[in-house]
């Protein structure tokens, strides 16, 4: 039975063949800005809230590895935990983006792989959600069904090739339109359900369609696979307006975006993200050029979110309405977005319109970009509002009231991690607050309370994760680091290559696994085949994050490492023999019988020759 985290054996050749037509650089490079630092790349790791280019990736040896978290792996590792997906889901993902078909499966290979059992409720899901959006699509093409449809999707001026785009489809008006075609195609109802595409009777008996009579606009993740389902509604008495999928194993509202697939490269080309709310307001943005628009799915930005966005832009504009709401919806944007440290900016619309409507009048496009131009940054605009409140305080710079104001403003700058930025960016905040205060920026300064920000969930749960083992501590584990950051020492180096690869030698489990590991593996092979071959995904951490030490300590010269490896060894047999010594003095008579036993069990296995058995010294 395999263990969470391990890959199924049946499936090491096409493991083998997706990893080796995946290029890891490309891979990662199309869900994080990378940037080229000597041989490697570098960006913000995804998988904490990095706030420097923490991540290195490695092409020539397939690997990535974070150097502060411990995240890292190879290409599947990745995708596994960037995206959520199980193994299977991950192995099938970087297959088609090879342009590979798999080995078809039979059903007592998935039933006796427990790594792949626990993702077949996810499995079922994405099929259940992959069927669905070819019926939702198929039914707006259909010339009976999808005729109110398409007649919706005319007036409300949304071009065929944004239909096209953003794969939007029409739900019949039945209560069993879905169903009946899950029935005749005789596929099982479960991942529907799961779905929440299909929705159990009140009395029990049976299913019908959740989605009926609707609009549809599919929720896709970053890899492009759909996740969820928003239904818009087709006749004006229904209710409500909007009916969202349900939270899933696949799909969170609190950390999706919708068009993030169709905005993704846009958004990295300019470094600046749009935030609307609503389907048809991100298509209409795209439709007219404005491809960086993303929307919420009817929550309000979450920290997910901003964590997100801080991988690929650097600044991001929030499209908000002008009303008190808007202002609310602003407060709470600045909390999520100032821990994170990504600029942002707010933009209001004129004449209270939103972007579907603004972009439908005559030169909407060139006001939309114009409104876009002449955003109020957040923080400044956060101050604004702080100075209207000072204003009616009184002008009085010395007054309780404006004193109290300033001094809140600080303390919830400080909780939301203002002391824990760089210097540069904390003066910066100062000094626009001492502007706005009308104070000089050493009394702000001076007054800037201590302390740091407030934990939340997020960050209690990366502090958890940073405390795995992030690279090796000692001799014994640096000389193993060698071995993998350079194979051939496994040939050129056997004997000491074998006492470096004894689990016993190891106190810690995670490590010894990964020696036995090790040692049973082809040494001719590069080190990204060799991390490859390792079956468990803490042992491929663990493996990039000592390649990942010994290309820092070396600077990936083959000639260094086979002379730092040597020296390890020569530090490890130096303290082996510093701890007999000890050993020696402590119980010499213990010390003695157990050289004498670990001679003759030696002497034994080759052979048993009693004269050859030397005299204990």
């Amino acid at each position: 039975m395999g263990s969470p985290g391990s890959n199924p054996r049946p499936l090491t050749d096409d493991r083998e063949r997706v990893l080796g037509e995946t290029d890891i650089v490309a891979l990662i490079g199309d869900h994080v800005t990378l940037r080229p630092k000597g041989r490697e790349y570098v960006g913000l790791c995804p998988f904490h809230n990095d706030h420097k280019p923490s991540m290195g990736v490695v092409p020539h040896k397939q690997i990535f590895h974070c150097f502060s978290c411990g995240s890292g792996g190879n290409a599947l590792d990745f995708v596994i935990k960037y995206h959520g997906m199980s193994f299977i889901e991950a192995l099938k993902y970087l297959a088609e983006r090879a342009g590979i078909e798999l080995t078809p499966r039979t059903r007592t290979q998935r039933n006796d792989n427990d790594f792949e059992d626990a993702g077949a409720d996810r499995e079922q899901i994405a099929a259940a959600n992959a069927f669905a959006l070819d019926f939702f699509r198929t039914i707006l093409n259909h010339q009976q069904h999808g005729t109110t449809a398409r007649e919706i999707v005319a007036r409300r001026g949304i071009a065929v090739e944004m239909v096209e785009s953003f794969k939007v489809g029409a739900a019949p008006d039945r209560w069993d339109g879905l169903l009946k075609t899950i029935e005749a195609k005789g596929l099982p109802l479960d991942g529907f359900v799961a779905a929440g595409l299909l929705k159990r009777r009140d009395n029990g008996d049976g299913f019908y369609d959740a989605l009926r009579n609707r609009l549809i606009f599919p929720i896709l993740d970053q890899a492009g696979r759909p996740i969820g389902f928003g239904g818009r509604k087709i006749n004006e008495a229904d209710e409500p307006k909007y009916l969202n999928s349900p939270e899933t194993a696949l799909f969170h509202k609190g950390s999706t975006l919708f068009a993030l697939p169709q905005a993704w490269r846009a958004i990295q080309a300019s470094r600046v993200a749009v935030i609307t709310e609503g389907y048809t307001d991100a298509i209409a943005c795209h439709q007219a050029g404005v491809a960086n628009v993303v929307a919420t799915l009817g929550t309000a930005l979450t920290n997910k979110h901003a964590t997100l966005l801080k991988r690929i832009c650097d600044s991001v504009a929030l499209l908000f309405d002008g009303d008190e709401a808007g202002v609310r919806a602003a407060d709470r944007a600045f909390d999520v977005l100032f821990p994170v440290g990504i600029d942002a900016k707010v933009v209001v619309l004129p004449d209270e319109l939103d972007p579907d409507e603004l972009l439908k009048e005559e030169n909407g496009a060139e006001r939309f970009r114009d409104a876009l131009a002449r955003g109020v940054d957040l923080l400044e605009f956060r101050f604004l509002r702080l100075k209207e409140r000072l204003e009616k305080a009184g002008h009085d710079v010395g007054s309780q009231a404006r004193a109290k104001a300033i001094e809140e403003e600080l303390r919830h700058l400080v909780d939301l991690g203002l002391n824990a930025m760089s210097p540069i960016r904390r003066q910066t905040v100062i000094r626009k607050l001492a502007r706005i205060a009308d104070l000089d920026e050493v009394t702000i300064a001076k007054s800037v309370p201590s302390g740091g920000p407030r934990p939340t969930a997020e960050s209690r749960e990366a502090s958890a994760e940073t405390a795995v083992q992030r690279g090796p501590s000692g001799a014994l584990e640096h000389a193993m680091a060698c071995v993998l950051a350079a194979p051939v020492l496994l040939e050129n180096f056997p004997q000491e290559s074998q006492d470096i690869l004894q689990a016993a030698a190891y106190s810690s489990a995670p490590i010894g696994q990964l020696a036995s590991a090790l040692a049973t593996l082809d040494g001719s092979a590069g080190t990204g085949m060799l991390i490859n071959q390792l079956e468990n995904s803490e042992s491929r951490r663990l493996a990039a994050s000592f390649v990942a030490e010994i290309d820092r300590v070396t600077e990936g010269n083959d000639e260094r490492i086979s002379n730092y490896f040597i020296d390890c060894v020569n530090r490890v047999r130096m303290e082996r023999h510093r701890g007999d010594e000890v050993e020696m003095k402590l119980d010499p008579v213990a010390t003695l019988s157990r050289k004498i036993e670990a001679t003759r069990e030696k002497h034994a296995k080759l052979g048993g020759n009693p004269l050859a058995l030397p005299r204990p010294s």
